[in-house]
């Protein structure tokens, strides 16, 4: 009975924490890292650092000078030497430590050994970033940070610049239209571009920029986010009328910078700009940023009047896309599909869009037409997102570069909502006033009386 009650009070509780952490780790991963994961990992990491670099083959021949030393004190057989580490850093999704490069040894070396360092250290997964000449940074992932995505609290956020979605290093992914100005987002139905459209735009809305939509689904997409809108096409027919004046908007930019450059000889080299943001602040017009969802509406034609004005829209999109940076008008141009089969024009206009952006689709055709032509082997990623992942994509642009991100979820009241109290902030544009959408009076909510009027009687 003895041995019984014994085993009761030490295998009950160890049984209680097993169990807690084995939960722990299949529902709150976050808090299964921060108690479990964080402690072990780092145990794992200083006790093996050197037997898993030389397994790895990321240790160099020591120095003679450490030879003839450790051989006249010790007399023994100098294995090689590993890359010297810097102090961990813990996170709430991993570890960070920063690595100084032996002679010899570049950051390829460790990306190509990214993988055996996971399962040597036992965590989710391992990323190499460059930080200078000669200096690493390895960033340990101790979970899969895009099953259930929390966006960090500290955000380097600014101007033009959206935080978006989560990469899979657990760093945010944000979208910069100073830097990137306009992007291509595809992806098939219920694969997650809604919601990456709806966080560029709640993004966007408590900002001093003009937001202009192209919605041929009838405004179903756009709609809900008419109070801060600058301008919404609902059909081809309006997105004929509308892209023609966006682009006498560019033009008229381009007068005024060149009416800046054409000032006297005296003026201070920094007085003179060759795009908007050169000018004064009092002078520098408003930015635009341009939404274009299910952009191969635009292409498709029944008559040959429908061809015709199907040319001069893509024309007009085209010269946004290559003189619109300057002007401070930008693209973000989302669909299922764009390719060449879409008609003339469209692979010309997919070439100016930097960003690229690809969520599931249905046929690897559609991924190699966002990713294939700046990073084949995100191809591969972009085919295999699961249906079970919406919001899951593989972003990438010209420079060759990509990662998987997954945007948050976010509800359509509450970017709606934000919208409409950020109404207040829409620019006077005259030249897009008639496009302007109509905006429903929302019906006054009384409050309920806390005591119930009783009438008078006699």
């Amino acid at each position: 009975m003895s041995d019984l009650t014994m085993l009761l009070e030490v295998g009950g509780p160890v049984a209680a924490l097993g169990g807690g952490a084995a939960y722990a780790r299949a529902r709150h991963p976050a808090a299964y890292w921060s108690t479990v994961g964080l402690p072990v990992s780092t145990v794992r990491l200083l006790s093996t650092y050197g037997s898993v670099m030389e397994a790895c083959g990321l240790t160099v021949a020591p120095s003679r000078l450490r030879v003839l030393a450790a051989k006249a004190m010790t007399r023994r057989e100098v294995r090689p030497v590993p890359p010297r580490r810097g102090l961990l850093r813990p996170t709430t999704t991993g570890l960070r430590i920063r690595l100084r490069l032996a002679p010899g040894q570049e950051p390829a070396d460790f990306a190509a050994s990214a993988e055996r360092l996971r399962h040597a250290w036992g965590v989710h997964a391992v990323y190499v970033t460059p930080v200078k000449p000669g200096v690493i940074e390895l960033r340990l992932v101790g979970y899969d940070v895009l099953r259930r995505v929390r966006m960090p609290r500290k955000i380097a956020d600014g101007f033009l610049k959206v935080p978006v979605a989560l990469r899979e290093d657990a760093t945010p992914f944000v979208r910069d239209y100073r830097t990137i100005p306009h992007q291509l987002t595809l992806g098939a139905t219920l694969s997650g571009k809604s919601m990456y459209l709806r966080h560029l735009i709640a993004g966007l809305a408590p900002q001093p920029v003009a937001l202009v939509g192209i919605d041929c689904k009838r405004g179903v997409e756009l709609a809900p986010f008419a109070p801060r809108l600058s301008a919404l096409a609902t059909d081809p027919e309006q997105a004929a009328e509308l892209l023609p004046v966006l682009v006498k908007e560019m033009e008229d930019r381009y007068d005024l910078i060149k009416a800046r450059q054409g000032i006297a000889p005296g003026t201070p080299d920094e007085e003179i700009t060759s795009d908007i943001w050169g000018l004064p602040e009092h002078e520098r017009p408003v930015p635009v940023v341009l939404f274009v969802d299910e952009v191969a509406e635009l292409f498709l034609v029944a008559t040959k009047k429908d061809e015709e004005r199907r040319d001069e829209m893509v024309t007009q999109l085209i010269r946004l896309a290559q003189l619109g940076r300057a002007a401070g008008m930008y693209l973000e141009v989302c669909g299922q599909r764009f390719g060449a089969e879409l008609g003339k024009g469209a692979t010309m206009l997919r070439a100016q869009l930097t960003g690229r952006v690809c969520h599931r689709v249905n046929d690897e055709a559609s991924a190699k037409m966002a990713l294939g032509d700046i990073a084949p082997e995100a191809v591969i990623a972009a085919c295999s997102i699961a249906p079970e992942r919406p919001g899951l994509a593989v972003a990438g642009d010209t420079s060759g570069g990509w990662s998987r991100i997954r945007t948050p979820y976010l509800s359509l009241t509450d970017a709606a909502e934000t919208c409409r109290t950020s109404a207040g902030l829409v620019p006077d544009l005259p030249a897009l006033e008639p496009f302007r959408p109509d905006v429903p009076e929302r019906p006054v909510e009384h409050a309920a009386p806390v005591v119930l009027p009783h009438p008078v009687t006699d």
